[in-house]
């Protein structure tokens, strides 16, 4: 017995150095899978090469690092969950979102995060994109359909009927709950920006957008896929937000918690995180559905359920 024992001790401890091993190489080749999928590797690729080394032209860009918190969490009185979507209201200095959960409504408020009007929605669907055109035209884009809706803020608030709008539907590779997500509006270049949220993440251009309201058809859709395909390392996109002030776009990811900035050429230009261990927020926003920027280069979130976040760019 004693010499069996001391037989088979060896045995025993080298069976379980390799599986110590084969443990530490499945843990490590996870690590780098998961790294993969969530794009750990180019974000940390792009930190160490674009935002650790800021040029004057980074500085005359958004440049999203630079932006620190002003307002963190900041529960909306009045809207218990399902605020999603952001956009700005340069002609009434404020800002609109979607409520799109239960009664369907469009909700203003005001640059600090109060509720100020409502604006409930009759005959819409899965409302999750929201942008304002100017002159109290605003555009809204069903996730299911694909569709863009197009209507007129009343100057009071009351309910919008589904037959005040005007629609035009892409309807490019549905998939259910991952269809449009945001919706963004180039007033000046009469163009919109369109982003699919994942399955696979997509972006549009299309042009001609007010131009056909007044009875002049001519949209004209450009697939901008391949700017998010080769540059944005976010496993899904929640919003987008046309920059009138750069001609660049601005995109949020919930699933990666990022804000991201893109030249109007499809290039990453920078991004800012919105994970408390990762960033200025004392905690990660749970779910960023809403980004947009007003005139004076502030730049707000929304997320599920109810929270309102703003940023005001430093010195650096």
């Amino acid at each position: 017995m004693t010499q069996s024992s001391l037989y088979t001790g060896p045995r025993m401890g080298l069976r379980f150095g390799r599986r110590r091993r084969l443990f530490g190489l499945a843990a490590l080749l996870l690590g780098l899978a998961v790294s993969v999928v969530l794009h750990w590797d180019e974000r940390l690729y792009f930190y160490l090469t674009r935002q650790m080394h800021v040029t004057g032209q980074d500085l005359a860009n958004r440049w999203l690092p630079a932006y620190r918190v002003a307002i963190d969490a900041k529960p909306v009185e009045g809207i218990a969950r399902n605020l999603s979507a952001i956009t700005y209201d340069a002609d009434l200095d404020r800002l609109l979102g979607v409520i799109n959960g239960g009664p369907t409504q469009i909700v203003a408020l005001s640059k600090t995060g109060e509720l100020l009007e409502r604006y409930p929605l009759e005959g819409f669907g899965d409302i999750e994109g929201l942008t304002y055109m100017g002159g109290g035209r605003v555009a809204v884009s069903d996730e299911r359909t694909q569709q863009v809706s197009i209507f007129q803020l009343p100057a009071l608030p009351r309910t919008i009927d589904i037959s005040e709008a005007k629609f035009f539907s892409l309807g490019i590779a549905l998939n259910g709950n991952k269809g449009f997500e945001g919706v963004t509006y180039d007033a000046a270049g009469d163009r919109m920006f369109i982003v699919k949220e994942r399955d696979p993440r997509q972006l549009y251009e299309v042009d001609g957008v007010a131009a056909s309201l007044d009875g002049h058809l001519q949209l004209a859709v450009r697939d901008r896929t391949d700017w998010i395909t080769s540059q944005v390392f976010a496993t899904d996109l929640s919003d987008i937000h046309f920059d009138a002030a750069t001609g660049h776009l601005i995109l949020l990811s919930d699933e990666s918690r990022l804000v991201m900035e893109l030249s109007d050429d499809g290039r990453m230009l920078s991004y800012r995180s919105l994970n408390g261990l990762l960033s200025d927020l004392q905690r990660s926003a749970p779910q960023p559905e809403g980004v947009t920027i007003d005139n004076d280069g502030t730049l707000y979130v929304v997320s599920e359920p109810n929270l309102f976040y703003s940023f005001r760019r430093g010195e650096g």
